[in-house]
C-alpha cells in the first residue's frame, strides 16, 4: 500500500491531525511500517520503541502541542527517555542493558510538543568520529550509497530522515555532528548558538561549551519550527543564549535582506583537501546566493587559519571524553577498562588523564580568546560566512576501525576542519543540501552567523529551499 504520509514533512503530519485528516495512531503506524520496510538496509534504527509509542499515540493525555502525533526519532546519544535503553553506542552499555532513568529536559520538551518517540538511532561510541558505525551496533548505511557513511555522530537520525522513516529526528553537536551528517544525507542541519538549549538535569556545560542539542530535518520550517520547542534555558543552567525577537518559525519567509557574506573554500589552516566537487558545490551557492540580492566575496576571519585551534579543540574532547567514561562508571557501578572501550575513545581518554587542570584550563582561555578574535569579523561588516560543510563527498564505510587512533584522530580532524571551528566559538551554523555531484551523492553548504542569530541563518535558508527546493530528491534507499 502506498503511504500517504511519507512525503509529508513535520508540520504538515501535525496539521492533518488538527484537521482531523488523520490520527497520531494512524501517523505512528505508518512511520513503524517505514522503519520495517527500510530499516534492514540503514540500520539507521537501533531500538526500536514500538508498543510504546502506539500507547503514547492512543493516550487521550498526549499533548496537544504544535507536533501532536508526529512520529520521531532520539539520537542514542545525551538526549535519553525515562526507562528506554541508553548505550551511547558503547557495548558495555548494551551487554548491561542499561536503561535512562528520566527524561532529560529536552526529551521532556520534545514530548510536551507532542512528539511521539518511535525508537532510537545509531550513533559512534561516545560520539566521538564524524562516521556512524559503532562496534556496538554496526554501521549505519547512507541511504544515497550504502557503501558510504552517513556521517556522524548523528548518522542514525539523519539516514532515516533522508529515507522518509520519520520526517524530523534529534540531533546533537559538538564539532559537526549534525551539520556532517547533513551534508552526507542531503538533509538540513542546524547547529543552534552555545546555551540555545538546555543539557538538563544531569548535565550542566557539554564538552567546554561545544555541544549543543538540536535536529535534523527536511525543511527549512521544521528546522525552525523545532527549535522554537527546544529553546530556552532551564533553571540552573550555567548560560542561556539570548531570546530570538519571535519565534523562530515566524522567521520562515521573512526577507532576510541583502547581506554581505564571505566565501571560504579551502580548509581552516589547510587541514585537509577539499575536493573540487565541494569547491563547486559552495560557488554555485555563491552564485544563487547573488542571484538572490546578496553581496558574495572571498573573505573569512583570519583567525580560522591558526593551527594551534585543533590542538586545543583535542584537549577538550580528550578531558570531556576521560570524565564521561568515569561519568559511565559511576552508573553501572563498575569502572570501565579497555576492552569496554573502543580504541580511539580509550587512547582519547588517556589523553585526557594525562592532561593537567593548569593545562586544561589554558586551552580554555585560548579558546576564549580565538572565539573573539573570530567573532570580531562578524562585527567588521559581515552577516554571513558560506563555505563546505565537509571537504569531501560521503566516503567510504569502514575507514575508522582496524586503524591506530592517531590515524583516526586525524581523519576526524579534516572532516570536522570546517565545523567544528564554531563549536568553539559557540556560533550558530547550518548546513543545507543545495547540491549532488556528479555521483548523485549530496553535498551540503555550509552558513555561519554571529553569535545568537539563527534567526538570520532561518531567514536565508528558506529563501534557499524557496528558490532550489530539495525535499522531492530522494534517496535510492527509501519509504516514499
Amino acid at each position: 500500500m502506498t503511504d500517504p504520509f511519507a512525503n509529508f514533512d513535520a508540520t504538515a503530519q501535525a496539521e492533518l491531525v488538527r484537521r482531523g485528516d488523520a490520527t497520531p495512531v494512524e501517523l505512528v503506524d505508518a512511520a513503524i511500517a517505514r522503519v520495517e520496510r527500510v530499516n534492514s538496509r540503514l540500520n539507521a534504527v537501533i531500538t526500536p520503541l514500538f508498543e510504546k509509542a502506539r500507547a503514547a499515540a492512543r493516550d487521550r493525555a498526549l499533548p496537544d502541542g504544535p507536533f501532536r502525533g508526529v512520529p520521531f526519532l532520539l539520537k542514542d546519544f545525551i538526549g535519553y527517555s525515562a526507562g528506554d535503553p541508553y548505550h551511547m553506542g558503547m557495548r558495555a552499555l548494551r551487554t548491561r542493558g542499561f536503561v535512562a532513568p528520566h527524561d532529560t529536559y529536552l526529551v521532556a520538551k520534545l514530548r510536551q510538543a507532542g512528539f511521539v518517540v518511535i525508537g532510537k538511532s545509531n550513533t559512534p561510541e561516545l560520539g566521538t568520529i564524524p562516521s556512524t558505525e559503532p562496534l556496538a551496533y554496526g554501521p549505519t548505511h547512507n541511504p544515497w550509497d550504502p557503501a558510504r557513511s552517513p556521517g556522524g555522530s548523528s548518522g542514525g537520525s539523519a539516514a532515516a530522515v533522508a529515507a522518509g522513516i520519520v520526517p524530523a529526528a534529534h540531533a546533537n553537536d559538538g564539532g559537526g555532528s549534525i551539520r556532517i551528517p547533513a551534508s552526507a544525507c542531503g538533509v538540513v542541519g542546524l547547529k543552534p548558538s552555545r546555551g540555545r538549549g538546555s543539557f538538563g538535569p544531569d548535565v550542566g556545560d557539554c564538552v567546554g561549551g561545544l555541544a549543543v542539542e538540536g535536529s535534523v530535518t527536511r525543511t527549512v520550517r521544521d528546522t525552525a519550527a523545532i527549535l522554537d520547542v527546544v529553546a530556552g534555558g532551564m533553571p540552573g543552567d550555567p548560560y542561556t543564549a539570548p531570546p530570538p525577537a519571535r519565534p523562530y518559525r515566524e522567521e520562515v519567509g521573512r526577507d532576510p535582506g541583502s547581506l554581505r557574506i564571505g566565501l571560504m573554500t579551502h580548509a581552516p589552516a589547510g587541514v585537509a583537501a577539499v575536493d573540487p566537487a565541494c569547491v563547486a558545490a559552495v560557488e554555485d551557492g555563491a552564485r544563487l546566493l547573488g542571484s538572490l540580492g546578496h553581496r558574495v566575496e572571498v573573505a573569512h576571519p583570519a583567525a580560522l587559519d591558526d593551527l594551534e585551534t585543533f590542538q586545543h579543540f583535542g584537549v577538550m574532547f580528550a578531558v570531556s571524553t576521560a570524565r564521561l567514561l568515569d561519568a559511565i562508571g559511576e552508573l553501572i557501578g563498575a569502572e570501565l577498562g579497555e576492552a569496554d572501550v573502543e580504541p580511539f575513545n580509550w587512547e582519547l581518554a588517556a589523553m585526557g588523564r594525562v592532561c593537567s587542570a593548569p593545562h586544561y584550563l589554558r586551552s580554555v582561555d585560548w579558546l576564549a580568546g580565538y572565539t573573539r578574535r573570530v567573532a570580531a569579523w562578524w562585527e567588521d561588516g559581515f552577516d554571513l560566512l558560506l563555505s563546505p560543510t565537509l571537504p569531501e563527498p560521503p566516503w567510504t564505510l569502514g575507514g575508522f576501525h582496524g586503524v591506530d587512533a592517531m590515524t583516526a584522530g586525524l581523519r576526524s580532524q579534516m572532516l570536522c576542519a570546517f565545523t567544528g571551528p564554531f563549536n568553539l566559538t559557540g556560533q550558530p551554523a547550518v548546513s543545507l543540501p543545495l547540491s549532488w555531484s556528479a555521483a548523485g551523492l549530496p553535498i551540503g553548504v555550509q552558513l555561519v552567523a554571529a553569535y545568537g542569530r539563527e534567526d538570520l541563518l532561518v531567514r536565508i535558508a528558506a529563501q534557499l529551499e524557496t528558490a532550489q527546493p530539495w525535499r522531492d530528491r530522494h534517496p535510492p534507499i527509501n519509504a516514499f
